[in-house]
């Protein structure tokens, strides 16, 4: 799917005045976030992000359209600014023809990317039990190998993949602590939601609800 479909698909569903937009480009997280800084610019406000698709390979990300008065402010100047968005013309805050962002959008798709991939990395938290069965599963591939060989290979086999499965814990734990700094850094503020997942917000924002999230 080309640039210019992927904005023409979004600003229909702008133009529509819908509640909920949803975004799912082919592609690296980086485009999710240019096309969520670009929904954000009409009025709305990130709201989630999921795998979606053939092996969850597609990322999909839900914008909220914001009801507060800045919100619709930013949306009527942004249509002032950017007529011909979506025709060929000017998007807001994307260099011509590309899902690049302009230096000025930046540090927005910057958060946004983050917020993204914290959501989608939540998909892959492991909790203390599922560490417990990944472990027990190298224990019955160790006691696998050793009808077929040596114990010395076996047990290097199993200690193998136990390695690997302690270094894949570790780095998605720092990834995430990292991410959550940076959120923090940025103003966001930590919050749990109905399933006791962890989300960030800005402040005055609520947890994504249906035809009015933010609202008190």
């Amino acid at each position: 799917m080309s640039r210019e479909r992927h904005i023409a698909g979004l600003l229909q569903q702008i133009a529509r005045q819908q509640d909920i937009v949803e975004i799912a480009p082919q592609g690296a997280t980086s485009k999710a976030a240019a096309l969520a800084q670009v929904a954000e610019q009409y009025g709305y406000m990130y709201g989630m992000a999921y795998r979606t698709g053939f092996k969850n390979s597609l990322v999909q990300v839900r914008m909220y359209r914001d009801p507060r008065p800045d919100a619709r402010a930013r949306e009527a100047a942004t249509i002032t600014a950017h007529p011909q968005a979506g025709g060929g013309g000017a998007v807001p805050g994307l260099e011509a023809g590309s899902l690049k962002p302009l230096p000025e959008a930046v540090g927005a798709v910057a958060v946004l990317k983050d917020l993204i991939t914290f959501d989608v990395m939540a998909l892959y938290i492991v909790d203390r039990s599922q560490k417990v069965k990944g472990y027990l599963a190298c224990a019955v591939l160790t006691v696998i190998l050793l009808i077929d060989r040596s114990p010395i290979e076996a047990v290097a086999s199993g200690g193998a993949v136990a390695l690997l499965f302690t270094a894949a814990f570790k780095v998605g734990a720092i990834r995430r602590r990292k991410i959550t700094q940076r959120l923090t850094d940025a103003g966001f503020l930590a919050v749990r939601d109905e399933q006791g997942s962890q989300r960030f917000l800005r402040p005055g924002q609520q947890l994504p609800g249906h035809a009015n999230p933010f609202a008190a």
